[in-house]
């Protein structure tokens, strides 16, 4: 069943096409990481789905209705979006922080109950915060963050999560624990996700399916093994790279190739 379907999507800022007639489905259930180059659009397309930017022309569906119908509180109900950048303006505690994601589940003057704070805690539970519940996240490193942010997201509840480049500017580990714990959201609690990464090793590793961007419109999509070839890679990002399955994982490998052509 597609669970989001982006049908020639425009995006316009100005003069300047940001995208153009995109199109692309996500089946519930999926694994999809888009990539490609700096400007290719991959923000502006993750916050088109969720409404944060309005498009200019086509339609987005989720779940077989159109975006636009969707009403903001059911909307927050339905998908999540952990962004790339996080304001530390105001220094709420990790608790305070995974509670907020309870609100679309709240009536305007109504305060969170029992039962929200259980699913609070579960979710911190489960992105192992829990023991960080009255830290400021001014006070935790990036990765602790990070997983406070998706335990905010886990908290709405919603069948489809969106993340921004979840794992940039973090150590191998912490990358690695944040994919595990995407992995695990979609394989124990069924959950769809869409990810924007740079990194293609990690896309690689991770998603079922992978939708290659440049210049705001889609060069391809399908299994990382049909995206993820050297001529693909060289069309959307303009240099050599060397592509062969990595021994211990089995999974593709993406090696730059410093002054080679393809």
């Amino acid at each position: 069943m597609n669970c989001l379907s982006v049908e020639n999507v425009t995006v316009r800022a100005g003069s300047r096409t940001i995208l153009g007639s995109l199109s692309c489905t996500v089946e519930e259930g999926d694994f999809l990481a888009i990539i490609g180059p700096n400007g290719a659009g991959k923000t502006t397309l993750l916050k088109s789905l969720c409404g944060l930017i309005p498009v200019n022309g086509g339609k987005i569906t989720i779940f077989d209705r159109p975006l636009a119908d969707y009403p903001r509180r059911q909307l927050a109900t339905t998908l999540a979006l952990v962004p790339q950048v996080l304001s530390l303006e105001f220094a709420f505690t990790v608790e305070e922080t995974v509670l907020m994601g309870r609100a679309p589940h709240l009536s305007l003057l109504e305060r969170e109950g029992r039962e929200d704070y259980a699913i609070a805690h579960q979710a911190m539970a489960f992105t192992d915060v829990a023991h960080l519940a009255g830290q400021r996240l001014d006070q935790l490193s990036g990765g602790e963050r990070q997983r406070t942010m998706i335990a905010r997201a886990i908290c709405q509840q919603p069948r489809i999560m969106l993340l921004d480049e979840p794992t940039a500017a973090l150590d191998p580990s912490h990358q690695l624990r944040i994919m595990e714990l995407l992995q695990r959201l979609r394989q124990e609690d069924k959950m769809t996700v869409v990810m924007v990464s740079h990194d293609l090793n990690l896309a690689a590793m991770y998603a079922s399916r992978i939708l290659l961007l440049k210049d705001g419109t889609a060069l391809c999509g399908g299994s990382p093994g049909e995206i993820l070839t050297p001529d693909n890679l060289w069309r959307a990002y303009g240099c050599a790279m060397h592509v062969d399955t990595h021994p211990a994982t089995g999974t593709l490998r993406i090696s730059l190739m410093p002054g080679a052509t393809p």
